[in-house]
Parts: structure tokens; C-alpha cells; sequence
């Protein structure tokens, strides 16, 4: 779980950098802190062209025609049941929600988790998800550049360009912000039809 924390602790932190931390959905109004979510989500299907059982390889051929292999970690017990044509869907969605706080507001660090996978004699499938908070300090502030100077839980700094200044107006040095990513894959695999 730890390896869990650091590792989406440096995704959001890598998120915040490209500026999307303080890129509120709407206008702050008169003495409104910013708060914002982002969201996505991506569905892809493959199809499978060929299976290495022993060395749990897939080979898959994407929907641009792209053929790529994707190792299958041990968890997948039912890879047997694979077959050449079969169908894998992928669903990924990403989120990313902030809201700015006075001092000593903000949501502690904290992370959860979950996978789940298909019964035994089952077509693969499964679900992960993972979901981290963290809370950054504003450490510094430049209107007149747009940038804002956050600070994180491992104390290291990071410059961010705000995309909308007027989300500086209500933002003070001190000020905290609360940043939550979440994420969910899904993948399951559907005999391939008769023609």
C-alpha cells in the first residue's frame, strides 16, 4: 500500500505540474476558494492474435490495427480459456478533483484500493481501482504571472502556471489544497462471434 501512496503521490504531483490544479470549472465568485474536477474516460477493444500460456504473453491487435503483447500477471487464472479472435475490452477513467482551503481545512493524505477478478471457469475479467488524497500548501504567489508555488507532503515545491487568474483572487499564501486522483480500470475478454 505504501509502494501505492508514493507512486500515485507522484502522478498527482506530475497532474498538478501540468496545470490542471487550479483550473476551476467556473469562475470563482467574491470570497470563494476554487475547487474543480476533471474527469475522462477511454474505452478500447482489442482483438487476440495470438496466446503463449507458459510465458502468459497476449498478443493483441488494437482498433487502429496496432499489434502489441501484454504480459498477464498470475492473478489472471483463467488465461487457459483465451482464444485467437476473442474480443478484450479495456475501460479506463481517470479523475482528478481539488478544492483550496484556509489553513488546517484541507483533507489529510490518505489511499484506498480494491481488485477483483473473475470466478474460476469464467471468461477473464476483472476491476481495479485506487483512489489517493493529498494535501499541497500555496507556498507562494505571482498574479501577474499567473504561477502559483505549491508545496507537498514529501516538501518538495512544484511552480504551476494557473490557467485562469481569476482563480488567484480568493488564493492566499498558506492556503491549502486538497487534490484527490482516482482511477478505475476494467478488462474483460468476450468469445469472438461465429461469421
Amino acid at each position: 500500500m505504501k509502494k501505492f501512496l508514493v507512486l500515485l503521490s507522484v502522478v498527482i504531483f506530475g497532474l498538478v505540474q501540468a496545470g490542471v490544479v487550479l483550473a476551476a470549472d467556473k469562475p470563482t465568485s467574491k470570497g470563494v476558494k476554487p475547487s474543480g474536477i476533471k474527469e475522462r474516460a477511454v474505452k478500447k477493444m482489442a482483438t487476440v492474435q495470438a496466446i503463449d500460456v507458459e510465458k502468459r504473453v497476449v498478443t493483441l491487435k488494437g482498433e487502429e490495427g496496432n499489434i502489441f503483447d501484454l504480459k498477464v500477471g498470475e492473478e489472471a487464472k483463467n488465461l487457459p480459456q483465451v482464444k485467437v479472435g476473442d474480443l478484450v475490452t479495456v475501460q479506463y477513467y481517470e479523475s482528478l478533483a481539488f478544492e483550496v482551503t484556509k489553513p488546517g481545512q484541507a483533507v489529510a493524505v490518505g489511499a484506498a484500493g480494491g481488485v477483483a477478478a473473475a470466478k474460476p471457469g469464467e471468461k477473464p475479467a476483472g476491476v481495479a481501482a485506487g483512489q489517493v488524497t493529498i494535501t499541497a500548501t500555496v507556498e507562494a504567489l505571482d498574479a501577474k504571472k499567473h504561477y502559483v508555488t505549491l508545496k507537498g507532503p514529501d516538501g518538495k515545491t512544484k511552480e504551476i502556471k494557473v490557467k485562469d487568474p481569476k482563480n488567484l483572487v480568493n488564493v492566499k499564501v498558506g492556503d491549502q489544497v486538497a487534490i484527490t486522483y482516482t482511477e478505475a480500470l476494467a478488462i474483460s475478454v468476450e468469445t469472438a462471434k461465429k461469421k
